[in-house]
């Protein structure tokens, strides 16, 4: 008799009974779907893994603590059935032939009236791939082209662009910093479906030659703002392009709520009546010392690290950071924006305590192409910005963090 393909169909299980047989890897992997899904969910099974028994325990799943029994299926919507006992799931498969309850096997696919697809999600799509040929099945292929087509949908490639999803209204993404790799799959998609762009010189440039040629890109750095702050023009053009019912991402590095002013084109927007959606990004607080082989906290080494913005220096009137409760601490200092004002901030740091010796760095273009970390002390690293000429951008981690691992980048 010849192979017939299987027929793909969407179960809607809300309520409906469901028995899993067996607590083993296959039901960890497959219960947090069906609970999803809303289903009654009965597990059969002596023993289960760590992660299954946290979901009985926590009232997911009912869980009988026994071995498979005929009849265990009855009234059963659907049944996966993945015990180590190949006799209790012939007998198990049989039940659910003669109950006609549609039942996958784990260890016998050809023995199953089910097959479990290859599943991905994209912003309520859901996409199943399953192979047409019994004989060919390999999951790795199957997840494979899963996993091609949720990243299609995800960054915007795979739909054609006039049929795109767009929003008009403004998206705050955070584009990470500088790797276009890490920024967040929300953001890729959303940049994907803009009609507009007005991105800060920070933002990952190299995001901006995937976009299509329709897009208009504005450097946020070249708004005219005349009578304006260079903020309220940026604000501005975001509202004017918005409400021209326009899809606009305003493209920042990094996060937008550390260092990037993004509440405050929030509060705008919101004042103008104007939707808009904040994606956050990683920060290069965190990321960029990362990328140089730096842990901002290490057990036995620090454990907090507090970041702060260097943008004005330690005596200025205009800063909000109390440098000498922070010369007190004994973790890790991260000072985004403060190339500049290195030598001033080191200095004010050693007054109210902290050693000299403190080991400092700094990665420059950390993420990109072009990173290079720069080593010294509290007591050098003024000398050290000079003479090594670093530029910003630029992350410095001060504390002892900085000497713990292996250096793994320039």
């Amino acid at each position: 008799m010849a192979e017939h393909p299987a027929y793909p169909v969407g179960l809607r299980l809300t309520g409906r009974k469901v028995v899993v047989l067996g607590g083993g890897q296959v039901a960890q992997r497959r219960l947090p779907a069906l609970i999803a899904a809303g289903a009654d969910i009965t597990l059969v099974s002596p023993e289960a893994t760590p992660s299954v028994e946290a979901m009985a325990d926590a009232g997911e799943i009912t869980w009988a603590r026994r071995a498979y029994q005929d009849g265990d299926l009855g009234e059963a919507w659907y049944a996966l059935i993945a015990t180590s006992d190949p006799a209790a799931n012939t007998a198990a498969s049989a039940e659910a032939e003669r109950h006609r309850v549609w039942c996958v096997r784990s260890d016998d696919a050809d023995q199953a009236t089910a097959w479990t697809p290859a599943t991905g999600h994209s912003e309520g799509v859901t996409v199943a791939v399953l192979t047409t040929d019994a004989r060919g099945r390999d999951p790795r292929h199957t997840a494979a082209i899963r996993d091609a087509v949720v990243e299609g949908l995800r960054d915007g490639t795979l739909v054609a662009p006039h049929h795109r999803s767009r929003t008009p209204g403004v998206a705050l993404v955070g584009g990470g910093p500088g790797d276009p790799d890490l920024i967040t799959v929300r953001g890729r998609r959303l940049l994907a479906a803009a009609d507009v762009v007005i991105a800060d010189r920070l933002g990952p440039r190299d995001l901006l030659a995937e976009l299509p040629p329709h897009v208009e890109v504005i450097d946020a750095a070249k708004i005219p703002y005349g009578r304006y702050m260079a903020q309220e023009a940026i604000n501005n053009a975001l509202i004017e392009h918005a409400k021209q019912g326009k899809s606009v991402v305003r493209l920042k590095g990094g996060d937008p709520y550390v260092f990037g002013r993004g509440m405050e084109e929030v509060q705008a927007l919101a004042e103008a009546g104007i939707p808009c959606t904040v994606v956050p990004g990683i920060s290069s607080s965190i990321s960029v010392p990362s990328a140089a082989g730096i842990p901002v906290t290490h057990r036995g080494v620090a454990h907090e690290f507090t970041v702060v913005s260097g943008h004005v220096a330690p005596d200025d009137e205009r800063s909000l950071a109390d440098w000498p409760s922070l010369a007190k601490l004994t973790g890790t200092l991260v000072v985004l924006m403060g190339v500049d004002k290195i030598g001033k901030i080191a200095e004010t740091l050693v007054a109210h305590g902290k050693s000299p010796d403190t080991p400092v760095a700094l990665v420059q273009e950390g993420t990109t192409a072009a990173q290079r970390r720069v080593d010294a002390t509290l007591a050098t690293v003024a000398e050290v910005v000079r003479t090594e000429e670093v530029k910003p951008p630029a992350v410095i981690v001060i504390g002892e963090v900085v000497t713990v691992g292996p250096r793994t980048a320039p």
